[in-house]
């Protein structure tokens, strides 16, 4: 006890100040080696780490990767990496906000501890548009947050987007103690992977996003009526056949694939008078 409490000293004394963001730092190397593992580095890959930190996971992903490009925007932390990573030509240290950082223009991976408070945020400037060369994400996020993204039904449609184009999924819980200073919640791995064939075309990620924030606007409604603003009833009719569903049944229960569907139906059969226009802004 006495030695976990010297580490938490150690860790504020680099991130006090105005520009600690709130991240946990990983010390468990078991835990950074299945990470490491569970994202399946190539030695062909490009790395985009996200809350690099003092490099506990860049270091060992520069031995695997072909190169790593470790965004942190702590002072204190940027010196620890710059320090640590002078002997690795292929990290490159971006010392900025992730949330003013330009995405790699090269087909690339993530794998990062990333800071907590802006959880939804860096999953909104990594997914929200599909034809960006995100391939694969491993993330260590809140347990909380984790099971939010992963859920079944899905009743939120900024997430039901994304999942339109990749595959979301809890790999694993992660205890609070694997960190210094320990979060006050455990904390789970999310994989991310794109979607081999995407549901929905990507030039059309837009026009589902309208749909799905009609459609899920009141999750619980019976299909037949939460899509009766933009379905004939007839075309209702033959939709719910189409998608084996039940019309009474909540909205939220339909999966990914039948929402698939019942966009191409829209497509092909709705007037586009009848389209949901998109009025949501991307935080």
């Amino acid at each position: 006890m006495k030695r976990q409490n010297k580490r938490h000293r150690k860790v504020r004394k680099c991130v006090e100040g105005p520009n600690f963001s709130g991240q946990h730092l990983l010390h468990n190397k078991r835990i950074i080696a299945e990470m490491i593992e569970i994202a399946e580095v190539r030695e062909t890959d490009t790395i985009f780490e996200i809350g690099a930190g003092k490099g506990v996971l860049t270091l060992p992903l520069a031995e695997k990767a072909e190169k790593v490009l470790a965004v942190e925007n702590d002072p204190g932390f940027i010196e620890v990496l710059r320090d640590k990573s002078r002997k690795h030509a292929n990290i490159t240290i971006i010392p900025r906000d992730i949330r003013e950082t330009a995405l790699p223009r090269e087909a690339y991976s993530v794998v990062a501890n990333i800071p907590y408070s802006i959880t939804t945020a860096i999953l909104g400037k990594l997914l929200d548009t599909p034809s960006a060369l995100l391939q694969k994400a491993l993330l260590m996020v809140e347990k909380g947050a984790a099971k939010r993204f992963t859920s079944t039904p899905v009743v939120n449609a900024r997430i039901l987007t994304w999942r339109m184009w990749f595959e979301l999924k809890l790999v694993r819980e992660v205890p609070r103690h694997f960190f210094s200073p320990p979060p006050r919640v455990d904390s789970a791995l999310l994989r991310i992977r794109r979607r081999k064939q995407p549901l929905v075309p990507h030039n059309q990620h837009l026009r589902f996003r309208a749909m799905a924030d009609y459609g899920l606007k009141h999750p619980r409604l019976p299909i037949s009526e939460a899509l009766l603003g933009i379905f004939t009833p007839p075309q209702i009719k033959h939709l719910v056949k189409n998608i084996a569903a039940d019309r009474n049944s909540p909205i939220c229960s339909l999966n990914e694939e039948q929402w698939a569907t019942v966009f191409m139906t829209m497509l092909r059969h709705v007037e586009p008078f009848r389209w949901p226009k998109g009025s949501w802004k991307r935080k």
